[in-house]
C-alpha cells in the first residue's frame, strides 16, 4: 500500500511541472490592467445627476426585495472609534495588497492555477468597468435617504477626496459592483481551489469581513456585492478552474519494497496469486500425471 503522501506529492510535481509565464510580461500586463481600469473609472466622472437617480432607484429596490438595512452594520460598528479606524484602514490597505500577494504566491507555487485566477479577475474587472461607465451610482454614504455616516471622512482613514467632483484618484460613482467583494471573493476561491488543506475553507472569512466592511462603511449597498458575485460566478462558468492531476509515475522497487506487498490469493501462497501460483513469475504449470486423481 503506497504511502499517503505520496498523491500530494506527485501533485506537487505536477504543478511544478507547468512551465510559469514570463515574470517580465506578466508585471506589464498587470500593471496595464490596473491602468486601463483606473482610466476607464476617470471617464465615467461627472454624472452626478444619473449617479444619485441610480442610488434612489438601488435603494427602494433593496426595501422592494426586503434585504438588510446596511444602517444595521453600521450600527454595530459605532460602538467604538477603535472599531471603526480598524474598520476603515482594512477597506483602505487590504484591498489591493491581498490580491497581488495572492497572485504573487499562486505564480510561485501554483503557475498553472495563476493563469486561471489573472483570467477570471482580468474578466471581472472588464465586466465591472462596463456597470461603472454604463450605470453610475453614487454610494450610500452620499444618499440622505439611508442616514448612514461616511465613516472614512468622519473617523478617517479615507481613500476618497471630500468631494467627488474635485477627486482625481477614484470615481466615486462606481460603487456597482463592488470590486472589494469581488475580489476578495476570488481570492478565496482561488486559495481553495489551489490547496489542499483541511483549514483552507476558512479563506472565506476575506470576503465575509471584506462585505461587511464595504457595507458597514457605507461604500457599498449589499447589491453591490450581489451583482461582483454575479459577474464573478459567468466568469468562473466561462473560465474553468485547472484540474490538479497527479503526475503519471511507474511504481519503483523501493516504493513496492518499502511499502507493498502482493497479495495472497484465496488459496494461500498456493493460490492464483501466491507465490506458487500461476501469476508469479517464474512459476511454470506442473505436468499432469497420467491418471492422477481418476
Amino acid at each position: 500500500m503506497e504511502s499517503g503522501t505520496e498523491p500530494a506529492r506527485d501533485a506537487r510535481e505536477g504543478e511544478a511541472a507547468i512551465r510559469r509565464p514570463p515574470l517580465v510580461r506578466e508585471l506589464l500586463l498587470v500593471a496595464g490592467l490596473f491602468l486601463v481600469y483606473k482610466l476607464g473609472r476617470q471617464l465615467a466622472t461627472g454624472h452626478t445627476a444619473e449617479a444619485f437617480d441610480n442610488a434612489h432607484r438601488v435603494w427602494d429596490l433593496e426595501r422592494f426585495l426586503r434585504l438588510p438595512g446596511e444602517g444595521d452594520v453600521q450600527s454595530a460598528l459605532l460602538h467604538g472609534d477603535t472599531l471603526v479606524h480598524i474598520v476603515n484602514t482594512y477597506y483602505a490597505t487590504v484591498h489591493f495588497p491581498a490580491t497581488a500577494a495572492f497572485l504573487v504566491w499562486l505564480y510561485l507555487r501554483r503557475p498553472g492555477h495563476y493563469v486561471w485566477a489573472r483570467r477570471v479577475l482580468a474578466a471581472v474587472t472588464a465586466a465591472a468597468l462596463v456597470v461603472h461607465l454604463t450605470f453610475p451610482l453614487a454610494p450610500p454614504r452620499m444618499l440622505a435617504a439611508t442616514g448612514l455616516v461616511d465613516t472614512g471622512q468622519v473617523y478617517g482613514p479615507t481613500v476618497y477626496g471630500a468631494s467627488p467632483e474635485t477627486d482625481s484618484l477614484s470615481n466615486q460613482f462606481a460603487a456597482m459592483p463592488s470590486l472589494h467583494f469581488g475580489w476578495a471573493l476570488m481570492v478565496a476561491i482561488g486559495l481553495i481551489a489551489a490547496t489542499r488543506s483541511r483549514w483552507r475553507w476558512l479563506w472565506l472569512l476575506h470576503p465575509l469581513v471584506t462585505l461587511l466592511v464595504v457595507v458597514g462603511t457605507a461604500n457599498h449597498y449589499w447589491l453591490d456585492a450581489i451583482v461582483a458575485a454575479a459577474l464573478l460566478g459567468i466568469a468562473l462558468a466561462v473560465i474553468r478552474v485547472p484540474r490538479r492531476t497527479a503526475t503519471p509515475t511507474t511504481p519503483t522497487p523501493e516504493r513496492v519494497g518499502a511499502g507493498s506487498s502482493v497479495p495472497e490469493g484465496p488459496g494461500g501462497s498456493d493460490g492464483p496469486n501466491g507465490p506458487n501460483g500461476p501469476g508469479t513469475p517464474g512459476a511454470q504449470d506442473a505436468p499432469e500425471l497420467v491418471g492422477a486423481g481418476r
